[in-house]
């Protein structure tokens, strides 16, 4: 049974969420501070966190941050009052695999739970074992490294670092990657895949200019790397 750990105040929240999620077939542990919320995450691995921004005792960015330290490949999915798209770049920036935006339909929430494990769960279509130059991708060990040294990325980060290697060579739009990498095809989420694109180049240092930007159109992973 896969487990969602919901970090998050607001009873009522709580409450909602938790029918959901169990007439779904998934368990649900909530934690309701920062603090509390690390201690569970460390004796619960769930298979997906939900973690709430603004929390007593310590914040949701700074749990983000404790979570990457610990789990890089951890899918974490933020939950967030603010409504600026600088904001939720930010948040993206952060390390979040995704975000959702309060007020949210619980069910949006949890569409995108399903779409987060079912990129999990998926084989990667193709090689298993991805080589550019430098850049070596083993998709079953979850492994990235450049020059033999590895390289830590999200979940999501390496989902759409495999989708770009593994077509190299050929130009993806935004709206494929994210159907491909995310699940979903939102009108207005474009900057989600370009705050990815941008994280993703810096993490592979050198290697990064192999992502190309096709202006108008979407990115394309060169086909050999200088």
């Amino acid at each position: 049974m896969p487990s969602v750990l919901l970090i998050e105040d607001d009873t009522r929240i709580h409450k909602t969420l938790r029918l959901l999620f169990e007439s779904e077939g998934y368990s649900l542990e909530v934690a309701s501070d920062g603090v509390s919320g690390i201690e569970a995450f460390r004796s619960t691995k769930p298979s997906v966190v939900i973690l709430d921004l603004k929390l007593p005792k310590m914040s949701g960015r700074d749990v983000l941050r404790e979570i990457r330290k610990e789990a890089a490949s951890q899918p974490v999915i933020m939950l967030s009052a603010i409504s600026e798209e600088v904001d939720k770049v930010l948040l993206l920036e952060l390390g979040a695999d995704d975000y959702v935006t309060k007020p949210f339909s619980p069910k949006e929430l949890v569409l995108r739970v399903k779409a987060i494990l079912r990129r999990k769960e998926t084989d990667q279509e193709g090689e298993k074992i991805i080589r550019v130059g430098d850049l070596m991708i083993d998709i079953d060990r979850h492994h990235v490294s450049v020059k033999k040294s590895e390289v830590r990325l999200t979940s999501t980060e390496f989902k759409l670092l495999a989708e770009l290697a593994s077509k190299r060579g050929r130009v993806q739009t935004r709206e494929h990657l994210l159907d491909k990498v995310w699940g979903y095809t939102y009108e207005g989420y474009a900057r989600t895949v370009d705050t990815h694109i941008r994280r993703l180049r810096e993490k592979l240092g050198s290697l990064g200019d192999s992502i190309e930007t096709i202006r108008g159109v979407g990115y394309r992973f060169r086909e050999e790397s200088e």
